[in-house]
Parts: structure tokens; sequence; C-alpha cells
């Protein structure tokens, strides 16, 4: 009989692994190692290592991706509600927020950061594709909030700003304060509430300048 966190330390070890080696270059073995686990165990609970990758995006993921829809969909019916066109700021908020404090909210999260960053570096793959899957509902009604908010702009311009605000976020996510120099002078610890406000003031701005 499998120990009720038997699971959960498989994907945590498995998590540390691919965030700090890659998906490809972490074997089972050093996986099963961490976990202090055996092979059945894995085989038992994911069936196959691409499968437990997708368990591991997954896990922390889907609630992340569960609260950004959330806030989205309440804010677009509240619009909808008062008779109004949702703000740019409020709903980018609503993807960045919940990302932002990620990061901040506890150590747990640091492998997952990690991970998702070096999917990010490293754009193909199996690792992407599976993200890519989780993550194309959320961006395809975030995309179509854009286009509400502004209908002024054109939906190359705004898809085109929405992945240069996208790869802004995961520059924060994954090095902001890992600058080897930073001017005499500036914190790069920031609390989370001022560094999501920063955040949007750099975004909207660029999100809402005329086309």
């Amino acid at each position: 009989m499998s120990h009720p966190d038997t699971k959960q330390r498989i994907l945590s070890a498995a998590e540390h692994h691919f965030a700090r080696d890659g998906y490809h270059a972490t074997s089972l073995r050093n996986i099963t190692t961490t976990a202090k686990v055996n092979l059945a165990a894995v085989n038992y609970h994911f069936g196959s290592k691409e499968a437990l990758l997708e368990a591991v995006i997954e896990r922390r993921l889907s609630p992340l991706n569960k609260s950004r829809l959330g806030q989205l969909e309440a804010l677009l019916h509240q619009a909808e509600q008062l008779g109004e066109l949702p703000a740019c700021r409020d709903i980018l908020r609503t993807f960045i927020e919940p990302t932002l404090h990620l990061r901040q909210q506890d150590s747990e999260t640091e492998d997952f950061v990690a991970l998702i960053g070096r999917i990010l570096a490293e754009p193909r793959g199996i690792a992407m594709s599976i993200f890519m899957q989780h993550m194309g509902p959320l961006m395809e009604r975030l995309f179509q909030a854009l286009c509400l908010s502004l209908p002024e702009l054109s939906r190359e311009t705004l898809f085109w700003r929405l992945h240069f605000a996208i790869g802004s976020l995961s520059h924060i996510m994954r090095c902001h304060e890992r600058h080897a120099k930073v001017p005499e002078g500036i914190s790069v610890d920031l609390p989370g509430d001022a560094l999501v406000d920063r955040f949007l003031d750099f975004t909207t701005a660029g999100m809402e300048a005329k086309g």
C-alpha cells in the first residue's frame, strides 16, 4: 500500500529536478532517490515520465489559472452589469497579480517558478507543449477581454503588446533580483503590492498607447 504522501513527495522531487536540470537531463532514478520511493511507485501514480511532468505542471498551474480566470470573469461580469467597458489595467491585474504573488508565497513555489522559467527559455519540446496546453484557454480569454477593453486598437497590435507584457512578466518572475549590478540607492526587494502596481503602470501604458 502506498503511503498517503508518496505522490506528493514524487511530485516535489520531480519539480525540483526538472527545474534544476531540465526534463531530458532528469532521470527517474534521480527523482526516486530524492523522493525516497521505488520506481514502481512512480509507475503506479503516473505511468510515465511525461505524465509525471504534466502532473508537476498541473499541480500548481491549475489552481493559479483558476484564480486568474475567476477574477477575470468577475471583472467582465461587473463591467457588463454596469454597461461599461472593462478597464485595461483591471484586466491585466487579474493575470499579473496572482502570478507575482506566486513567487512571494513561500519556498515551496521556488522550484515551480524556476521550472516555468526554464520552459519559457527552452520553447521547443514536450514541456512547452504541456505548458501551453494548460495556458491556452486562459490566454485566449485574456486576449478577448483586452480586445473588448481597447476596441480602437487592432487585434494584431493587441496581440503583440500582450506578447511583450508576458515576456516582461516572465523576466520579472525569473531574474529581476539577480542582476549582478544595481545602481546605488535602488532596491529590488519591493513589497508584493508595490511590485504589482509598478508592473501594471508599465504594462498598462504599453497596452493603451495610441496605435
